[in-house]
């Protein structure tokens, strides 16, 4: 779903750029301000800012067209800074930001997902005589742990026999067009961050296979331990040495027609040392089935009959429950950690939620209510495109401008501390732990970041030497782009210390309207 969008008359653009940029020359001159020499200013003049940027980007990526950016000083002294801030770009993971601020107000910040167990039977003595019924709620984050404390529970009521099939329920979701395809250019289409959302999804639909070497040799093992997945290990242990990089080591899964997956593993460890791997080799309907069965057999409770796809009938009575965290606890480990198939499972939340009358896909719900929300707060949502709300996507569009007046809304939102922490700490942890460090920035921002091929991108919120917090959008759009997170960097370095600030003029540089900024 894509937002209607006109680009402006070229010949009416230069005409303003001319007048506005006479206007700034006339002011600065008049205000005495001057660029920076050698770098030592503790304030920067909005065209020497501007322009040092500008510089620095078509050094790094030699291509003028490649940054696109916006600042905007939210509670102090500073002007307003674009660059190519109208110009549709592909944002990578920063689109997470739209999706789980839109989350925090639309769902609210204590929304919860439910999973229950049901059951159409009766307990006689020891066994529950019929199907256990696992009706699924979205669940972003349904993990190991908190299944395994839910299904003791049923030791502890008594229960050692399930004298029936087990029947997953999945129709808190409706996904009729199924999702945008992501042709992901690397060797593993395994990988976590390819999992795609499920109403079906547990523990992130992922296997966690180790391998450890000591002096009987090597020993390897799976987390979950599902019958489905077995490890053909031919790892060889050898003396004691550095442990080597996990990519010394090749994963490769061999698909069986009974739906069994062989893992074959082959290397050379060290002995002392381990390597791991997570990978997603089954359905989610079979992974989720697999996973309750393990269980229950590992807390000693007997299922005798197979697993299969239903409804839960209305009939059905309740045995089990288990609720998530709050949403503010998964909109943390989305934003931290970059999770693409929790922030997907949060844009089907928003739709299922809202869903109207006639409406079959609630991927497309999610987004038509994310730019109804946008849309009453004063957001231009022209050519935007959400895709699947998580920035996996080679479709995904935005401007830097459209980004950076949500992130505004989102400093006066009741809900703003919990979006912020939500967010990447500079140098200290999540996806920014090891950018800006040794620069004396640790701690003075929340920055989410963004990586595809041939994209780099910043989006949240810095804060200068003079306390003065910025909202920042950044986005690289380049073959390749590999400096551009070096760019991107820059900009927030030069933020921190050399705000654009004082009495000048900065304007858009391109984009449908000429705003102008005088401070």
């Amino acid at each position: 779903m894509q937002r209607a969008y006109r680009a402006p008359h070229r010949r009416s653009v230069l005409k303003r750029s001319v007048v506005a940029a006479g206007t700034a020359l006339a002011l600065a001159a008049s205000a005495g301000v001057q660029a920076l020499e050698g770098g030592e200013s503790e304030y920067s003049s909005a065209g020497t800012w501007s322009k040092q940027v500008r510089d620095y980007a078509h050094k790094s990526l030699n291509n003028d067209d490649a940054l696109s950016m916006a600042a905007i000083p939210l509670n102090g002294p500073g002007i307003e800074q674009y660059i190519n801030a109208d110009e549709l770009m592909s944002p990578g993971s920063i689109m997470k930001l739209v999706t789980t601020f839109a989350a925090l107000e639309i769902l609210g910040p204590t929304h919860h997902w439910d999973t229950d167990f049901l059951t159409d039977g009766k307990l006689v003595g020891d066994t529950l005589e019929g199907n256990l019924y696992v009706r699924f709620g979205g669940d972003p984050k349904l993990t190991l742990e908190r299944l395994w404390s839910t299904l003791r529970e049923l030791r502890g009521m008594g229960i050692t026999t399930i004298n029936g099939d087990l029947v997953l329920d999945g129709s808190y979701f409706r996904v009729d067009e199924g999702f945008p395809l992501f042709e992901d250019n690397g060797d593993n289409p395994h990988a976590p961050f390819l999992v795609e959302p499920s109403a079906y999804l547990s523990n992130l639909n992922l296997l966690h296979f180790q391998v450890r070497a000591d002096e009987r040799g090597t020993q390897a093992w799976s987390t979950p331990n599902l019958a489905e997945v077995m490890i053909d290990n031919r790892v060889i242990a050898t003396a004691e040495g550095p442990c080597p990089s996990r990519r010394n080591f090749d994963w490769e899964p061999i698909f069986h027609d009974d739906n069994r997956v062989t893992v074959r593993v082959t290397g050379e460890l060290p002995q002392g040392c381990r390597t791991t791997s997570y990978q997603s080799l089954l359905p989610h309907d079979q992974y989720s089935a697999s996973l309750i069965r393990s269980l229950l057999e590992e807390t000693g409770v007997a299922l005798t009959g197979s697993h299969s796809k239903g409804v839960t009938p209305e009939e059905a009575r309740l045995v089990l429950k288990t609720t998530s965290p709050d949403l503010v606890t998964m909109v943390r480990d989305i934003n931290k950690w970059s999770s693409n198939v929790m922030a997907r499972q949060m844009l089907l939340t928003i739709g299922a939620e809202n869903r109207l009358d006639g409406e079959d896909d609630d991927r497309v719900a999610g987004i038509r209510v994310i730019y109804q929300w946008m849309e009453n707060k004063g957001i231009n949502t022209a050519g935007m495109v959400i895709d699947n709300g998580a920035g996996l996507s080679r479709h995904g569009r935005i401007t830097a401008r459209q980004g950076a007046r949500l992130l505004q809304h989102a400093w006066n939102s009741p809900f703003a501390a919990d979006l912020m922490a939500s967010l990447p700490i500079i140098a200290m942890d999540g996806t920014m732990a090891r950018r800006l460090r040794n620069t004396g920035m640790d701690g003075s921002g929340r920055i989410k970041t963004g990586y595809l091929e041939d994209v780099r991108s910043i989006a949240g919120f810095t804060r200068d030497e003079h306390n003065t917090t910025w909202a920042v959008v950044g986005m690289v759009n380049n073959d390749p782009a590999w400096n551009g997170q070096a760019v991107l960097d820059r900009i927030l370095y030069s933020l921190h210390y050399r705000p654009p600030t004082g009495t000048a003029i900065s304007r858009a540089e391109s984009g449908s309207s000429s705003e102008t900024s005088i401070q």
